[in-house]
């Protein structure tokens, strides 16, 4: 089952929670407050006003995983950044890879439900006909590339994860198939009511070059920076939102309607 859009749309409510959505049960007790913070927050606190050990765990790796990788980061790393005790990252999640599925599984859930979310609404604002495509990949960029959390430091570091994670060959297909493919195919399926006579193949390869483009801005390397001679931020998702919008639009548009004319 999808998360409740109350939390999609409260990303503060204070729950614990059990998502299945993705193929697996993987409970959190912590605030979804907890999602939108970095360690600098106090958003999961226990008695004392400080942020949970577990908490501190999943920033700290998200950190360490994004700017080294899978296999430059230790357990005795993670701790030591998250200020623990070397046996609780193990204690919490398990051994490195389930530390590392645990840290990238932490905001992929509210990733998929705020798309989703305006998925659903762009499907209901256009019925009885389909969503445009425009509105589909709307739907898909926006509630991702602009939001108060893109300033948050903790989310930059997941979406550096998340670049690093899709051009991984050892990850990327079991951890974007795993945590994303439910939510990516109901896109597919609304954009192949948009355009019913699009082949699997030009439907697939569009979607590829979204992923790749998306992938690319969330890796914030500053090239954009330096190939724009400083007019532009790599960091600033949210000024490149509606062009990516528009070209990833004009790129569907183009490869899947050709079978229309």
């Amino acid at each position: 089952m999808r998360l409740g859009n109350s939390v999609a749309a409260c990303p503060h409510s204070d729950n614990i929670y059990q998502e299945r959505t993705l193929g697996l049960a993987f409970c959190v007790n912590q605030p979804m407050q907890d999602c939108m913070t970095d360690a600098s927050d106090t958003g999961n606190t226990t008695d004392t006003g400080k942020v949970s050990r577990r908490t501190r765990i999943l920033n700290a790796a998200e950190k360490l995983f994004s700017q080294k990788g899978y296999d430059a980061v230790s357990l005795r790393e993670i701790a030591r950044e998250a200020d623990v005790d070397l046996a609780l990252p193990n204690y919490y999640f398990g051994r490195k890879p389930k530390v590392f599925e645990a840290a990238f599984l932490r905001r992929a859930q509210l990733l998929n439900e705020w798309r989703l979310d305006a998925l659903d609404k762009a499907i209901a604002a256009s019925a009885p006909n389909p969503p445009s495509v425009h509105a589909i990949m709307d739907a898909y960029l926006r509630p991702i590339l602009t939001g108060r959390h893109i300033k948050d430091s903790g989310w930059k570091h997941y979406y550096a994860l998340v670049a690093y994670v899709n051009n991984s060959t050892e990850w990327g297909g079991k951890l974007m198939s795993e945590f994303f493919d439910p939510m990516v195919e109901r896109f597919l399926s609304a954009l192949r009511t948009s355009m019913p006579n699009a082949s699997d193949k030009d439907i697939f390869w569009s979607y590829q070059c979204l992923s790749g483009s998306l992938t690319l801005a969330f890796a914030q390397t500053g090239r954009l920076d330096r190939l724009s001679h400083g007019k532009l931020r790599s960091t600033d998702l949210e000024s490149g939102c509606d062009t990516m919008i528009d070209f990833c639009t004009a790129g569907f548009l183009a490869a899947c309607e050709k079978a229309d004319t």
